[in-house]
């Protein structure tokens, strides 16, 4: 293996107007920092010679682009599969711990989906699956607000100047997390229910949200991303998008946000 600084001629070199991320996210490969970390793991060669540095341009009409030996283009097929994910799998695409993935539960499909942000091996709940890499990144990016509401159920009676620190910013490690919305919806005992809306998505935000202030999580579902909720969706079921969802998701996603 060996690097491409650039592998055009000064005259293809300024007809080429793509980096190379972002047509491979245009194909469907997967968001654009996905497809930037499968450049640099060496996973990707532009017309047969591997490239691990970002930056490059290539010519769509000239330049054959191969990942994991496969070639891409932007005629593949468009595919969005909402999924209740179940508790018990994680969502990547392979585990190195041998863990069951989201993509066993959907079967061979005619291109390949990559899931859009991730649940926790723990937590069940609405997954959005799907090869549009453009909207995936846009669905995960905070600048579009792109509203996920999650039912939780804690351990603990949390107060209300508890309740409204997360509205204010709770301080979670690596950073102050806030939720969107919460909303209290019972408590029993010393367990107590909630709905969650967030607008940024940080790793197991809510979980370790919940621990800043003392009280753990013992049941997690996302019940609703953007436009798009569970349904009569089960654990482990899945659906096509309709064409109408699918233009509501660009709707909140759109670049004058």
């Amino acid at each position: 293996m060996y690097t491409i600084i650039c592998i055009f001629s000064e005259g293809i070199e300024r007809r080429c107007a793509v980096r190379l991320q972002k047509y491979m996210a245009h194909c469907g490969v997967a968001s654009r920092r996905k497809c930037e970390e499968m450049i640099k793991q060496g996973r990707v060669t532009v017309n047969g010679q591997v490239v691990t540095q970002l930056g490059l341009k290539i010519d769509p009409q000239k330049d054959e682009v191969k990942v994991d030996g496969r070639p891409i283009s932007l005629e593949q097929k468009r595919l969005y599969i909402l999924l209740y994910k179940p508790r018990g799998y994680v969502t990547t695409v392979k585990d190195t711990h041998g863990r069951p993935t989201v993509l066993s539960l959907v079967g061979n499909q005619p291109v390949r989906v990559y899931p859009v942000g991730r649940l926790d091996f723990d937590t069940e709940g609405l997954l959005l699956l799907t090869n549009d890499g453009e909207l995936a990144n846009r669905l995960m990016h905070p600048r579009y607000e792109v509203e996920k509401e999650y039912y939780a159920v804690v351990e603990g009676r949390p107060s209300k100047s508890q309740i409204q620190a997360f509205i204010e910013g709770i301080d979670i490690g690596d950073a102050i997390a806030h939720a969107h919305k919460v909303r209290l919806l019972w408590q029993k005992g010393d367990n107590s229910a909630f709905k969650i809306v967030l607008r940024e998505g940080r790793n197991r935000q809510i979980r370790r949200m919940f621990e800043a202030i003392g009280c753990r999580v013992k049941f997690l579902r996302r019940e609703r991303m953007g436009n798009l909720t569970l349904g009569d969706l089960k654990p482990g079921q899945w659906r096509y998008l309709k064409d109408d969802e699918v233009m509501q998701l660009k709707r909140l996603t759109e670049v004058s946000k």
